[in-house]
This record gives structure tokens, sequence and C-alpha cells, in this order.
């Protein structure tokens, strides 16, 4: 508990520094960062598995992948690049022994849905847009908003699980989640979600109201409590308690971002983004 607390600490407080002195292109430069070793950690479970997916050209398509809606916000690029990648990776397999061809198409190609393209919706979150009528730093302010909602409903989860937790929520997958913890996170997402949009009213979209980023933060900290099962599953599959040994007390960098993986677009879509 005691690394996890620091890891936390010291995280925060390095990305709140990052975005201090570097705005937008700090966020973006982290999130593709943080993209591109999650998804490597993804393959490397993947394989654990007993899959065949292709890493290094797999996590330099899915950084392409990330960067994307950065590197051309117009969104042209981007739109072909998911095929294009698609194309490429399936070309690879051919150099590949016939028995595993179908795995490495597969579960490279899944990789890519995954991570990188879901993770790219927060960078479509942050990213300058010709035109913008957000003012200032409004968008960088609701990557935060996104990304408080989501962490802060872990630490609710696991202090009201501590307190009040009686009820598994899913044994086999997770031991210490509790319907308890879940729902005590989702309420202080709610109340996170809410304070921020008050203190950050003039920069945020005009209906993304207090009221409205609490009824949001719901489904935004229940989607991160799948994802958060989601990599439970894998990681079972793999065998493994952690993606990984990068950040003491949390894990990897995949332990780290799994819960923002299915939360990105739904935030785009609640902001009412271009």
């Amino acid at each position: 508990m005691r690394n996890r607390v620091l890891s936390f600490v010291v995280l925060w407080g390095s990305a709140l520094g990052v975005l201090w002195f570097f705005r937008a292109t700090g966020a973006l430069v982290l999130v593709t960062l943080l993209s591109a070793l999650t998804l490597r950690e993804f393959y490397e479970l993947l394989r654990a598995a007993g899959h065949q997916p292709i890493i290094g050209p797999g996590v330099a398509l899915g950084a392409a992948i990330t960067a994307a809606p950065w590197i051309d916000p117009t969104c042209a690029f981007a739109n072909y690049l998911l095929p294009v990648s698609v194309a490429a990776v399936a070309c690879m397999t051919l150099l590949r022994p016939a028995e595993s061809r179908v795995d490495a198409l597969g579960s490279t190609l899944f990789g890519l849905l995954y991570v990188p393209t879901m993770l790219a919706f927060l960078v479509k979150i942050v990213r300058p847009f010709p035109g913008d009528t957000i003012p200032g730093d409004g968008r960088l302010l609701l990557g935060l908003w996104l990304i408080a909602v989501v962490k802060f409903c872990d630490v609710g989860a696991l202090l009201s699980g501590m307190a009040f937790g009686r009820h598994k929520m899913a044994p086999i997958i997770s031991p210490k989640k509790t319907w308890e913890g879940a729902v005590g996170g989702v309420i202080v997402s709610a109340g996170i979600g809410a304070l921020i949009a008050w203190l950050c009213r003039d920069s945020f979209p005009a209906h993304f109201t207090p009221l409205f980023a609490a009824l949001a933060a719901v489904p935004v900290a229940i989607l991160g409590v799948v994802s958060d099962l989601i990599e439970s599953v894998i990681k079972r599959r793999a065998e493994r308690k952690d993606s990984g040994n990068a950040i003491p007390g949390i894990g990897g960098f995949f332990d780290l971002t799994d819960s923002l993986i299915l939360t990105a677009p739904i935030g785009f879509l609640f902001f009412g983004l271009n």
C-alpha cells in the first residue's frame, strides 16, 4: 500500500508538471508513449498466454494510430491508418510459420484495436483543433477530468471496499473487488467529476455543468471498472499478477492505463467534441 500511494503521488506530480510546462504537446506525447508501452505489455501477456503476436511492428503501428489525430487534426490520415495497419499486419503474418499465422494475425490486430485505437480518443480530447470554440486549456482540462474520474473511482473503490466490502464482484477474476467498493468508487467519481466541472466552468463546454458532469461520471466510472476487469481476465490467462514491474506498488503500464481504454471514447462522446 505504501509503494502504491507513493507511486500515485509521484505519477500525478510528474504528469501535472509536464502538463504545466508543455501543455497540450506534453499531454499528447505522454498519451502516445503510454499507449506504446501499454501495447507492448499487452502483447507480452498474450504471448505468456500462448499466443504469438507480432510485437515490434505491432507496437510501432500502435504508436502511429494513437498519435494520428495529433499529427492530422482533420483525421483524414487517421481514418486510413487503421485499415493500412490491418493490411500491413496481414502481409507480415505470411512470413510466420504456417501453424502460427492465424494466431499472429488475430492477436496482433486485437491489440491494435483494443489499446491504441481506443486511447487515440484521449488524444482527440486534448489536441488543439482549428477553429476550436473551447477556450484556453479547456481540452487539456477535459482530459484531466476524465483521468481523475476514472482514477479516483479506483481510490474510492479501494477505501469503500476496505471499510464496507462484503459481497465479491468477480471472485474468480479479481478476488479483492466487491460490489460495495464499486458503488463507493462510482459515488466518489461523481463527486470528483462535479467538483472539477465547477472549478473549470469557464473553460469547459457550456453543456458540461457540474450536474451533467456528475451524471456523466457514473457510466465512465462503471466502464473503468469493466476495463480493469478485462485486464484481470487477460492477466489470469497469462498467469501473471501484474502486467509488468515498472511502477512500484502498481505494476506495469497496462496496470496504469487499463481503466482508460474503454472510457476514453465515451468521454469524447460526453464532451461533445469534434
